[in-house]
């Protein structure tokens, strides 16, 4: 057994055993930035991306393959990663959170973006390795986020690199990963989000990835697009490529783009291209933690290993207990919002919830179902259409009209849910949680995704857990979605008590591992709060 099963146990008893190290202060003062910072490079502004008003979130929650998807082309590029990790506004509302003190300031100003992130940190960085079907010069670009441009950081078509890279993981890659000369590189800086989680951080940068990543999936298939991620590729190769160590930055994800015009003739250079630009750190003082460090190195280690068909089988999501008695869900509610508004509208609640207003059985059921949509990564996962489901989910209810109180499990097959214990669970929740920027008894429901985190990692290895967590933030990605295309209000939180979760639902038998919770509702009318769109 790899690290990787020490490190997934002390998350679950990290509510009761702290993790190392425990005495860990962040030093605000010495934060770093919250976006990588080249000097001396290029800034390429991307085009201004206009959206079809009919692209509708169902369309993008629909886990069916696409009829011949369609061909990115530089606007859809654009449009993708402004309304996925570009700047879209200000967030100046009164609310609940810690960090509220410090709004109002704008050294420390905490921008909106469509996509979630644990503490709002957003470590992940978006390369754009470009061939010659693109309409600029070829070369390997880093996306400026507070600019909406490109910074070019080599050029030269390094295309047959990253093709190289995943060829070099076997078979099984994204279909058209070798048709095509653009592609995505998703990495992530730990220190980005070590400094405020540190041992921690591992766990929940791993779901930023499956956020970002969900995120191009709704946009993407709502227009007619196909985004598939590889997570399993020659990692150290990329590294080099990008001019980063992989103590300090993993390469998480590569996302083939289906480009007009493109032809994948490329092959790798005889002389590989490196980066040699490097990001300038605002921090005196990094700090490394073992468990991270650890992290890297056991999920790295099997990163030509790609799974075979059907390998996931046996970590698939436990079914939803067909003996339970069933509680019937109405059908659920059409999302007929365009994807871009629903993004634009996403946000944490933060205390907002109230009571007094049910939670509608029907938005209920399009939680649900936006839940179980988010856990098909696809790619080279083995979760996409056709593949295994490996999150299950579990609902308890508060306040939900024609639902009585109680925990429940959603069974997805049926659409509905299945009673796990009566009663309600508003007492239980809130004892649980460890934070106050939220009051759960208030929330309409909460949503808990599982994953029997021990069978995949005993199906794929250590950088399975990866795979998992990546999992889980795509679920949660598509729940924020969903309630904001609701006009629901939405929270998710890391910071409860996984095992009382364990013993509260029954899961010890099914080793199912409760990783996150998402709070939905209704919010207290008429709330303090300021508009500051910048998009």
């Amino acid at each position: 057994m790899g690290y990787a099963y020490d490190y997934a146990a002390a998350i679950m008893r990290r509510g009761r055993v702290h993790m190392e190290p425990v005495d860990h202060v962040p030093n605000w003062a010495d934060g770093p930035r919250k976006t990588k910072h080249y000097p001396d490079t290029d800034l390429l502004p991307l085009p201004d991306s206009g959206y079809p008003a009919d692209a509708a979130l169902d369309q993008g929650l629909d886990p069916e393959p696409l009829d011949g998807p369609g061909h990115f082309d530089l606007d859809a590029l654009s449009g993708m990663l402004r309304d996925s990790y570009g700047l879209t506004g200000r967030r100046l509302g009164v609310q609940a959170n810690t960090d509220l003190d410090a709004l109002p300031h704008y050294p420390l100003a905490n921008f909106s973006r469509g996509s979630a992130s644990g503490g709002g940190l957003y470590p992940v960085s978006v390369y754009w390795v470009s061939g010659p079907s693109a309409p600029l010069p070829p070369g390997v670009h880093h996306y400026a986020t507070r600019h909406h441009a490109m910074r070019r950081l080599l050029t030269g078509d390094a295309t047959g690199e990253v093709r190289a890279a995943l060829e070099a993981a076997g078979p099984g890659a994204p279909d058209g990963a070798d048709a095509t000369d653009q592609y995505l590189v998703l990495s992530i800086k730990y220190w980005q989000n070590a400094f405020k989680y540190n041992s921690f951080s591992f766990h929940a940068v791993s779901m930023d990835l499956g956020a970002c990543v969900q995120t191009w999936r709704l946009w993407a298939r709502a227009r007619g697009l196909d985004v598939e991620p590889a997570l399993w590729f020659d990692e150290e190769r990329l590294a080099r490529l990008l001019g980063v160590r992989t103590e300090e930055e993993g390469i998480f994800a590569v996302v083939p783009l289906r480009w007009q015009g493109a032809t994948g003739a490329a092959a790798a250079p005889a002389t590989p291209f490196a980066v040699r630009h490097r990001d300038v750190e605002r921090s005196r003082t990094v700090l490394t933690f073992e468990a991270v460090t650890a992290m890297q190195a056991a999920t790295a280690e099997g990163a030509l290993d790609r799974p075979a068909p059907g390998a996931l089988a046996p970590a698939a999501a436990h079914p939803a207990g067909p003996a339970l008695p069933e509680a019937p869900l109405p059908a659920a509610t059409p999302l007929t919002i365009d994807v871009r508004t629903a993004l634009r509208r996403r946000r944490s609640s933060f205390g907002r919830f109230d009571a007094s207003r049910p939670l509608a059985a029907a938005d209920l059921a399009a939680l649900c179902r936006a839940a179980t949509d988010g856990s098909y990564l696809g790619g080279d996962t083995g979760t996409g259409a056709g593949g295994e489901r490996l999150a299950g989910l579990y609902v308890f209810v508060n306040h939900a009209e024609d639902v009585a109180p109680g925990a429940y499990a959603y069974d997805p097959g049926a659409g509905t849910l299945r009673l796990v214990k009566e009663g309600a669970p508003g007492p239980f929740l809130q004892k649980n949680y460890f934070l106050s920027n939220y009051n759960l008894e208030q929330a309409g429901a909460v949503l808990v995704p599982t994953v029997r985190t021990t069978a995949v990692l005993d199906a794929v290895g250590d950088r399975g857990y990866r795979l998992v967590n990546a999992t889980i933030g795509a679920v949660a990605q598509s729940v924020y979605t969903a309630a904001a295309a609701l006009d629901v209000g939405c929270g998710v939180a890391l910071g409860f008590d996984n095992i009382s979760y364990i013993e509260e639902l029954g899961l010890e038998a099914t080793g199912e591992a409760p990783l996150l919770i998402m709070m939905a509702g209704h919010e207290r009318p008429a709330p303090a709060d300021y508009r500051h769109e910048l998009t």
